[in-house]
This record gives C-alpha cells, structure tokens and sequence, in this order.
C-alpha cells in the first residue's frame, strides 16, 4: 500500500469529536448522557426553514447552482451584512460554503503555502490548527489569558511574528472562551495585520449570540483589503446538520474563488441554500428566543458553580462556559480510547 502524504500524520485529532463520538456510543447503548461536548444548539429549527428545503426538494430545484451560490441568497447575504454587521461586500465577494468550517479552509488554502506561519488563538478551535496541518503549515498559538480579559495581547503577538508569518486568525465572539474583542482591540489587531502585512482571517460564527456587549465585525473596520470573514448559519438557526455558511472576502478575487470553490465542492446544495434564503430574510423571533434561552442557560450554570465554589470566565459571547479546574482533583477520570468520563 503506497504511503500518504507526510503532512497528514501531522494533522491533531479533534479530541472534542472524540468525546462526543464516545458519548454517542454510549447514548446508542442506553446510557443515559448529558451531552457538554459538541456546539450543538438544543433549540428547534424554526419550521419555515424546514419547510423551504421541503418545497426545494419538492419542486426539483435540485441542480446544479453558480459556485458562489443562487443570486437571492447571496443579495440577502449583502442586505444582511450591511444592516447587521456594517460590510459593504460586492456579490462577487459573497461566497457560499458547506458551514464555516469550509469558508475557514478555503480562506486559509487562498493565503497560506506550505512553510509559513499562522497565528492561531489558544485557547481556540481545534479547526485552525488541523487546517494549517493539512496545508502544510505551521500554526504558532498566541495565548488569550485572563490578566488581558481573555483579548490577545499585542506584545506577545509581535513578539510571535517571523519571517514567515502569513495569516493572523482571530474568533469573536471566542468558542470556546465566550469572549467578544471590543472596537478598540479589533482596531489594534488590524494595525498589528498592517505592520507586518498579515491576511487576516476572521471567525464570526457566534455573532448573534452575545450578552451585555456588541459584535463588531472585523471587516466593517478594514480600510487595506486584507480581512476574510467567516460566517455560518448553523449556530444561529439552529441548522447545523443542513451545512450551510459563507465567507466574504477581500475585493477582487472573484475569479480566484470561482476557480476554488469548483475545485472543492463546485456548489453548495440548492435545497440548502434555499433554506438559507428563508432563514436569512425570514422570521428571527427564533433567534431572539434562542439568545434568551442561552442566556437562561448560562445563569443556571453560573449559579451551580458559584454553589459549588468553581471559578469560570463569565462569558459576553457564544453559549459555551469556560471553568477553571485548576483545583479540581477528585471524582473526575481521564478520558482515552474507550473511557467514558465520569
């Protein structure tokens, strides 16, 4: 059997997908399991999503579709990000992906080679440092501690910058932190991109969800053309499963990501994207419901560490809570091959 390519046995695990999949086993077994693992909303798609993708299948658009997706969703696409996040993108900029999780890769592919650099948040989504593993190259992490509010630390960062340095990748509101990056060090960051002119790459896949605060988009305050934004519509429709997101990208490389895009997935299902049309333009009491619903969530979880004198980092962003185990020694188990967590 001929051997894989090298780079391949470099690429991390996902230990999130690993414990989910041991969990999932143990749900298919009759285990009783509380599920902490996967960003996974517990919310229901809002029925006229559902029913766009029916009336899709139903009414045979099932075809092919232009690479950047079908010319109402990528105009709502542009309505939205103008009212909402303050881009103002040509269609030709608006591309759609199978989730983030594409639009991510795909952004990385267009601006690293193999050998450079990419600064990654630590603690981060285990996605960017595989990609940059299956590219071929290096992920350097800059750490986002508590002395700094969980914000990267402009010091450290230069301090991190080579010669090889591409990409900076920066993921706001933060999975898993729960932080939000205020105006004023998003407009440090983009200076920092600037002085040592970096791609930047940035992960917005929790924008509606946060609390007490405001998303800002990264790219509403770029002035070089340098900022490649992320979107997904799995975490705020609650539609994970249908694979649906989309990235924006820098002026003028239109013909680059038609070439890109045919190569990787020629196009992202129409029936998908259909629901994204109605999911975009349509009724949002859902998502408001749903922030609620996590904010709820978040004052139980709160209240039960508080009881149980365990320190956390009190999230403005996503719906994951991030605990501090630092004193936590007993009646837990280490979680490997085949053992499930206590």
């Amino acid at each position: 059997m001929p051997s894989l390519a090298p780079r391949i046995d470099t690429v991390p695990a996902s230990g999130i997908r690993r414990v989910f999949e041991q969990a999932a086993l143990l749900q298919s077994s009759g285990t009783d399991v509380t599920m902490l693992v996967i960003g996974e909303p517990d919310v229901p798609v809002a029925p006229h999503i559902g029913e766009a993708a029916r009336r899709a299948w139903t009414e045979d658009r099932t075809g092919y579709t232009p690479n950047g997706g079908i010319g109402p969703l990528r105009e709502a696409v542009r309505d939205k990000l103008r009212r909402e996040n303050r881009i103002e993108a040509d269609l030709e900029q608006i591309w759609m992906t199978i989730g983030a999780t594409q639009a991510l890769f795909q952004a990385m592919t267009l601006t690293l080679s193999p050998g450079d650099e990419v600064l990654v948040p630590d603690p981060g989504y285990t996605t960017f440092t595989m990609n940059a593993h299956i590219i071929g190259a290096t992920p350097v992490p800059y750490r986002l501690e508590p002395q700094h509010g969980f914000e990267p630390d402009l010091q450290a960062l230069e301090a991190s910058v080579t010669e090889r340095t591409r990409v900076l990748i920066i993921n706001s509101p933060s999975n898993p932190l729960g932080s939000v990056f205020g105006e004023e060090t998003l407009r440090a960051l983009l200076a920092f991109a600037k002085r040592h002119d970096l791609w930047v790459i940035s992960d917005e896949v929790y924008e509606y969800f946060t609390y007490g605060t405001r998303h800002v988009s990264l790219a509403a305050l770029d002035e070089d053309d340098r900022v490649f934004s992320a979107f997904s519509l799995s975490k705020t429709y609650a539609m994970t499963g249908v694979r649906v997101g989309y990235l924006v990208t820098p002026k003028g490389l239109g013909a680059t990501m038609r070439t890109t895009q045919e190569a990787m997935i020629s196009c992202v299902a129409e029936p998908d994207q259909y629901a994204a049309l109605a999911a975009i333009v349509g009724d949002h009491s859902a998502v408001r419901d749903a922030r609620e619903h996590y904010r709820a969530n978040l004052e139980v979880a709160k209240e039960t560490l508080d009881a149980a004198g365990i320190r956390y980092l009190d999230p403005r962003g996503a719906f994951y809570l991030w605990i501090d185990i630092a004193r936590v020694r007993r009646g837990h188990r280490r979680v490997g091959a085949g053992v499930p967590a206590a």
